[in-house]
């Protein structure tokens, strides 16, 4: 049995996609907050179990019987170490066999906030004693191309990331690359993957690549970090949540979203999503 938590959530619906394309639905399982949006996976005979990260007591039955668990790290920045320590410890006492989760591009060493907690879990996981496999995913295209309209209303595209690289790939290749470790034959733990894109762009090609597809002129506006967080917050942002977003891009200014390793291209065996793909299907439906 393979369970996968936060499975209704964007990436987990991709990943329990990729798996049914090889497994029974009778082997996997869905752990989701509330079962109750989970209802399109329960009718295509996945397992839906209920699997709060703040009610530990519902993780246990989650857990029960799994012998491989993607833990897709928490949303609520702020608490994931704690949701994450839960998850873990019910994976433990639930005899789970490989604990493969999804971290943070180089987690060990990356200046961006948002990789803090991805290191106390990370730590917390070599110390539970439970087989692992760490997937440190890098940036989302999506996180980037979700903002095309606004790009397009403004002509500009802002950011504090200056001439910083980013070597982002789909949400639905990170998806795959998790499915390929999780039905892979090999024993793969013990290894971490620094998973990343197989291009390389700053925000200048991105507003560029925008404007050559869209036929409208786009420029990137880079801002210092603190004047784009606060036209975050003036765009309706709430303060920590534009904090975050802000320091992430300070973050590309230092290589912290830039990776050369490709591993993400081998384990899903194929060239990652282009970023010309994935600014037509965001201008398909701006």
């Amino acid at each position: 049995m393979i369970a996968v938590t936060g499975a209704t959530g964007q990436l987990g619906q991709l990943v329990i996609d990729a798996l049914l394309k090889t497994l029974p639905a009778a082997e996997v399982a869905a752990a989701v907050r509330n079962p109750a949006k989970a209802r399109g996976l329960a009718a295509r005979g996945v397992l839906v179990r209920e699997a709060d990260y703040d009610r530990p007591e519902t993780l246990a039955h989650a857990f029960a019987g799994v012998d491989k668990l993607l833990l897709i790290s928490s949303s609520e920045i702020g608490k994931r170490a704690a949701q994450h320590r839960a998850a873990i410890d019910a994976a433990r006492h639930a005899g789970v066999k490989l604990l493969v989760y999804t971290s943070m591009l180089h987690a060990d060493r990356s200046p961006l906030a948002l990789a803090e907690e991805h290191r106390q879990t990370e730590a917390l996981i070599r110390a539970s004693g439970i087989p692992y496999v760490i997937l440190r995913n890098g940036w989302y295209t999506e996180n980037y191309t979700a903002s095309i309209p606004s790009a397009l209303a403004h002509g500009a595209h802002f950011g504090s990331a200056g001439e910083g690289r980013i070597a982002s790939a789909a949400r639905q290749d990170y998806a795959e690359a998790a499915a390929a470790v999780l039905i892979a034959s090999e024993d793969m733990s013990g290894r971490i993957f620094e998973l990343a894109g197989d291009e390389h762009y700053t925000l200048t090609q991105f507003a560029a690549e925008i404007a050559r597809q869209s036929g409208k002129p786009i420029v990137y506006q880079d801002l210092p970090e603190a004047d784009f967080k606060a036209a975050l917050v003036n765009a309706g942002l709430p303060e920590p949540f534009a904090g975050v977003l802000a320091d992430s891009d300070a973050g590309v200014a230092k290589g912290a979203l830039d990776d050369d390793d490709h591993a993400l291209r081998a384990l899903i065996g194929r060239p990652t999503t282009s970023l010309a793909t994935m600014v037509s299907k965001a201008l398909d439906t701006a």
